[in-house]
């Protein structure tokens, strides 16, 4: 299994990459979303593998965090859901748009992903419904982009907007870890996963910049019996 691919791009297509590891080229298909995040061709790269192996068929799947790695694993083992479907996915959502999705039960939001109808939106939510927290939980741990190491890979300069994107991540990577350990508050209250998880969702779609204090405090007042 390869589970993880280091080296520099050699060419970029619409939805892969070859990327050179010490003179073997190994074609990469990715999301839109990390399609659009990787650098230029001959920079520096890293991305999480996932090999799908066919009686006729290799090819290589890759993702710039576990989380979406995992989010991957899940949605395919969903029926109907094949590598193209759940790329589809994870490039209109991204990780934690799947995770609130299917904490929140929001069909119509899987189904506005390319070449997803509203039966296969449906199965996704109903299957994987029990898994969401468990894979919220583990957001912070997972959600951390790989860096090329670069002990491998000679020095490459950053790209102008390379500070803003590390900013971004940063934040990514805080949202995440935030929604986890609201999650894990909240289960340790006595609240059951699926209803805890829906409610941080809904509580992070509604302030996507708070806090794990802030988060918890919304996402019990969701809790709270109405009446």
């Amino acid at each position: 299994m390869i589970g993880k691919i280091a080296g520099r791009i050699d060419y970029r297509g619409e939805d892969h990459v070859l990327i050179d590891v010490r003179g073997v080229g190994y074609l990469v298909y990715c999301s839109e979303r990390t399609m659009a995040g990787l650098p230029n061709p001959g920079e520096a790269v890293a991305l999480y593998t996932d090999l799908l192996v066919r009686e006729d068929l290799l090819q290589l799947y890759g993702f710039p965090t576990l989380l979406e790695k995992e989010w991957h694993r899940l949605l395919m083992s969903v029926q109907g859901v094949g590598a193209k479907a759940s790329l589809a996915i994870l490039g209109t959502l991204g990780a934690e748009g799947i995770n609130r999705a299917i904490a929140l039960g929001d069909c119509n939001a899987v189904k506005a992903a390319k070449g997803i109808g509203p039966k296969t939106a449906q199965r996704v939510v109903n299957e994987l419904k029990d898994k969401a927290p468990a894979v919220m939980a583990m957001g912070g741990a997972l959600g951390v982009a790989l860096v090329p190491d670069d002990a491998v890979l000679e020095p490459v300069e950053a790209p102008v907007a390379a500070p803003r994107a590390t900013a971004a991540k940063a934040r990514s990577r805080g949202t995440q870890a935030a929604q986890a350990e609201a999650l894990s508050a909240l289960t340790n209250l006595g609240y059951a996963p699926g209803e805890a998880a829906g409610a941080v969702a809904q509580a992070a779609g509604d302030a996507p910049d708070a806090e794990t204090p802030a988060l918890i405090r919304a996402a019990l007042k969701l809790l709270a019996p109405k009446g």
